[in-house]
């Protein structure tokens, strides 16, 4: 159950250091607690008067107070260590997905690592502060106990000792079991996630689809499977709990007939007897403690251990050369994009862009655009083929002074909760107000603008002013139109969930803006392409034709069929 990773984490060995410290000092407590108290219930079973056993329960009441605070500072003191490492790993894992960025998220789904990003490092922290303390004392407690039973009785210190092996025993096979199917609990909580998710992106897509009630149907379906997978991993875990009491229960039993038997037969004193009785329950305590929370500590290890696949996977090394110019010219090379599947993202692409020209990208949903606008944009590091950017050889386009020049533009535009001022200066946070109104005026955005009560101040997002598709995406090019630096335009589908009427508005804005710029603009929208330079058709990951918009035309193949199935 222990995760050896855990053993990495910062500050780790000085924390078990001190923590076996304090596990040894509590069974100091425990059994001094149990001798003093013993020994005034023993004197005053002989007849002797309260007053006189007086010392002993102050004595025993000291150290049974002592072994309370002790515990509640351990508590804290473990929750501000796990708090600790929460705050590492967080960051961590946020490092790892702002520097890998869209392959990351794409291969473990956005809506599982937004879990693990909330609820998951709330299970994470629970493991930590449980685990460390519970197994510690699990290992310390019992041996310093045991050895002072052997002292006193060793027969009783044989029962308590070979029942301690028997528990573990079943411990292990009914965890084995427990843990099997937390794991498809996790499964199937992270597939409820995303689909969740999911289904809250495209809501509006699919009540226009009218598919909604299917959907909902489906994430039912999903929720009853994770409810199933949750009552089969409870119903476990009240096993093991019932068998574990009962085994503990069951050896307590057996060494207090043993004492018992001896006591009449004058094989032992009363003393030590009922220290050793006293001691037997106090002894299975730690195990106890610690199975009864190894069930509410699965998920937590479960989530550490996604969080570590996160962590362990590859990111792209950013290349050292330096753009300092606006003249670029880019070079694929029999580029191919293998996913972990083996299967083929992107296959022989041979593209050659520079500065100052419009490349269109066309093809179906699936034909591999997003892939190469990834490609394109340094998010993806290609599998095979080589990438030249002023003749010079790299491994990938993840270039900071080149990525600096990019502005992307999505099928849909992130609008924060704040002010329409903050959202335009999100590449400019130092822009003037003069200069937001002139991103405004060239977005054409102004009329919207003049209907709002508080101008620049509207508060925008969440449950504050909601704004249609168009203007979200209007919202992007005024971003990009008050950062200069940004010369390279990727734009992935940017009307995809736009009516035509809105599109053909959005059009007027979008092509001054792409004026003496770099222009990667994908779709598979047909009327885009007469603005273009130059098209490539795309499907299944290949470029199937390329060329200008009256030489496809004139051509006739793939393109030529696309004119038919424009919407």
């Amino acid at each position: 159950m222990f995760d050896k990773s855990l053993l990495k984490l910062s500050k780790m060995k000085k924390m078990l250091a001190v923590l076996s410290v304090l596990a040894f000092l509590q069974s100091i407590l425990i059994i001094f607690q149990t001798y003093y108290l013993a020994k005034a219930i023993v004197d005053v079973w002989k007849g002797v008067h309260i007053a006189s056993v007086a010392t002993y329960l102050v004595l025993f009441f000291i150290f049974f107070m002592v072994r309370q605070c002790l515990n509640i500072w351990i508590q804290k003191f473990l929750d501000k260590y796990a708090t600790y490492q929460i705050d590492i790993i967080r960051k961590q894992v946020l490092n790892k997905i702002f520097s890998t960025g869209v392959p990351l998220v794409s291969a473990n789904g956005s809506g599982n690592i937004i879990t693990i990003l909330l609820n998951g490092m709330e299970q994470i922290h629970n493991y930590i502060k449980l685990m460390l303390s519970k197994t510690l004392n699990m290992m310390i407690i019992p041996l310093i106990i045991v050895i002072y039973v052997f002292y006193l009785d060793y027969i009783s210190g044989i029962i308590l000792l070979l029942a301690f092996p028997i528990i573990i025993i079943f411990m292990i096979i009914l965890g084995k079991l427990a843990k099997s199917k937390a794991d498809k609990q996790f499964s199937k909580y992270q597939k409820l996630a995303n689909h969740f998710l999911d289904s809250l992106r495209g809501l509006t897509t699919l009540k226009y689809l009218g598919i909604s009630k299917k959907y909902a149907k489906s994430i039912y379906i999903t929720s009853e499977e994770f409810r199933k997978t949750t009552i089969n991993t409870l119903k476990v875990g009240m096993l093991s709990s019932f068998a574990l009491d009962f085994f503990s229960t069951l050896s307590i039993a057996v060494v207090a007939v043993f004492l018992g038997i001896r006591l009449i037969n004058g094989g032992i004193n009363f003393l030590p007897a009922l220290v050793v009785l006293m001691l037997a329950p106090e002894y299975f305590l730690p195990i106890r403690s610690y199975a009864s929370d190894y069930h509410a500590t699965l998920n937590g290890k479960n989530a550490y251990q996604k969080l570590l696949n996160i962590l362990k996977t590859k990111t792209a090394v950013k290349e050292k050369i330096e753009i300092n110019n606006d003249d670029i010219n880019i070079e694929l090379k029999n580029i191919d994009i293998i996913y972990e599947n083996n299967k083929k993202g992107l296959s022989n692409i041979n593209l050659e862009i520079s500065s100052n020209k419009k490349i269109g990208i066309i093809g179906l949903s699936g034909a591999g655009k997003s892939t190469l606008l990834q490609v394109l944009g340094g998010f993806l590091s290609p599998t095979n083929g080589e990438i030249y950017v002023n003749n010079k050889k790299v491994n990938s386009l993840n270039i900071e002074s080149y990525q600096k020049k990019i502005a992307y533009i999505s099928q849909q535009t992130y609008i924060f909760h704040a002010t329409l001022r903050d959202n335009i200066k999100f590449y400019n946070p130092k822009a003037s107000d003069a200069q937001v109104i002139e991103a405004i005026k060239r977005s054409g955005l102004i009329n919207f603008v003049n209907e709002l009560s508080d101008g620049l101040d509207t508060m925008l997002g969440e449950s504050d002013r909601q704004i249609s598709g168009g203007q979200a995406q209007r919202i992007a090019i005024a971003r990009n139109i008050i950062d200069p630096r940004r010369n390279i335009l990727i734009f992935d589908e940017p009307t995809a969930h736009l009516d035509i009427e809105t599109e053909m508005e959005l059009k007027e804005s979008i092509l001054p803006f792409m004026t003496n710029k770099l222009v990667i603009f994908a779709t598979h929208r047909i009327h885009w392409m007469k603005n273009m330079d130059e098209i490539i058709v795309i499907n299944n990951g290949e470029i199937i034709q390329k060329g200008t918009y009256q030489e496809l035309i004139n051509s006739g193949g793939a393109f030529k069929k696309f004119m038919s199935l424009e919407v």
